[in-house]
């Protein structure tokens, strides 16, 4: 990696790419530290809970620490993000948008104006309702601090729409990723840190951060390899006669990736279990003995209730999001249209079924790579003592941002030495 960009920076476009994307990241730090008037940062750092264990956390962590400083990139990009899993699951539901969707660049052009819309109307209501929960702790209360609160976070959020954007234009990898990817990696010397203390105060010993250390090496490595991973079904052309032309007779494969949900599916089930969490943060804590505090502490993240409702709602998901992203039935029919077929397998249905099964099979795989790795931090933080501020999905999108962004840099470095080549 540290080789691509070494080269990379040899040649004057990509290092122009890498400068604007640096700037833009810079750019997106310094807004983390700017504050909205009428706030009061220690209530929204109350709203962490102690264990970080609510849906507040996952926006702070996305958004650098911008939440607990109540800066006008609290809510980061989590509102364009829910925009686009909308937009894309409706594209699924209802056919004139999966229409759209195929008619090309002008399809993707409404689409992308539509998330865009999207994006503001989710940040303005997400901006209110952070406002209504908060009115205790506002120092001025009225139409007018609402306007300014509200107008504050949905214009950061909107800003930084507009600045993933102008990244994946003008510079390396894909902007919204980038900023995302930025957030997470600043929490990085805190951890270390805390780390640090707890070693200097004794509650860890040396023995536990080696084991941290090698652990943090090897999921790494492992989501690496998992992240590229993926079953290549083979695809035989038959050859056909159009005119005096002879077409087709080459062979092919279908890649089917391990892990083709991403991280969505850890994303929905850390929402799911985090959401009693997050109603105890506007309710108040309950009284200790009572019902619900009970309830609470069951659905805790250092239960194990939760870790195993969080490893079967991941594992739910990531079915459910590959059935949506794949569709077997319309990759055989593309086959059989085009005169491809498996070898050893009749087109049509029985195609369609035997990529079902090999996708269910790679999908199940698939599911218990992110549920391990997404539980890895919550059982470290239960059996070493220590909680980790870089959780499972932080850890997903940070590995696979980075590979994605070296893999664009060598595509550009290859089209620009192919066409050095060519002039």
């Amino acid at each position: 990696m540290f080789q691509t960009l070494r080269n990379a920076w040899k040649i004057p476009d990509l290092r122009h790419k890498i400068l604007f994307t640096l700037m833009m990241i810079a750019v997106f730090r310094l807004g983390t530290f700017i504050p909205v008037p009428g706030l009061d940062p220690n209530a929204f750092a109350q709203l962490l809970g102690e264990n970080g264990d609510n849906l507040f956390s996952l926006m702070d962590a996305f958004s650098g620490g911008a939440f607990s400083n109540a800066t006008i990139f609290a809510m980061s990009i989590t509102p364009y993000i829910n925009s686009s899993i909308i937009l894309q699951l409706l594209t699924v539901a209802i056919p004139a948008l999966e229409r759209m969707s195929k008619e090309g660049e002008e399809g993707r052009k409404k689409l992308a104006q539509w998330t865009r819309y999207g994006t503001v109307i989710l940040a303005f209501i997400q901006a209110t309702g952070l406002y209504f929960s908060l009115r205790g702790a506002l120092t001025n209360t009225g139409f007018l601090p609402y306007i300014t609160i509200v107008a504050s976070f949905t214009a950061g959020t909107a800003f930084l729409m507009w600045l993933g954007e102008k990244i994946t234009e003008h510079g390396v990898g894909n902007g919204i990723s980038m900023i995302i990817f930025a957030g997470i990696v600043s929490s990085l010397p805190s951890m270390v840190k805390g780390i640090y203390d707890n070693f200097i105060l004794g509650a860890i010993n040396i023995w536990a951060v080696i084991a941290l250390a090698v652990i943090a090496l090897a999921v790494v490595a492992f989501v690496v390899f998992m992240n590229d991973s993926e079953r290549r079904i083979p695809v035989q052309y038959a050859k056909r006669m159009v005119g005096r032309k002879m077409y087709g007779g080459q062979s092919t494969h279908i890649p089917i990736k391990v892990s083709m949900a991403g991280v969505i599916p850890v994303i929905f089930a850390m929402s799911i279990m985090a959401f009693p969490a997050t109603i105890m943060q506007f309710t108040g804590q309950p009284a200790t003995g009572s019902f619900m505090y009970k309830v609470m502490a069951v659905l805790s993240p250092g239960s194990w209730f939760y870790m195993v409702m969080y490893f079967l709602l991941i594992i739910f998901f990531t079915y459910f999001y590959t059935a949506i992203q794949f569709n077997p039935i319309e990759v055989a029919n593309n086959m059989k249209k085009n005169g491809g077929f498996v070898p050893g397998i009749r087109p049509g249905k029985p195609t369609s079924d035997f990529i079902s099964r090999v996708l269910t099979r790679i999908t199940l795989a698939g599911a218990l790579f992110l549920a391990v790795v997404a539980l890895l931090p919550l059982l470290a933080g239960k059996f070493v003592g220590f909680s980790i501020s870089i959780g499972g999905t932080s850890l997903l999108i940070m590995v696979g941002v980075a590979l994605e962004t070296v893999k664009q840099i060598e595509t550009q470095m290859l089209m620009r030495h192919y066409k050095g080549f060519l002039e």
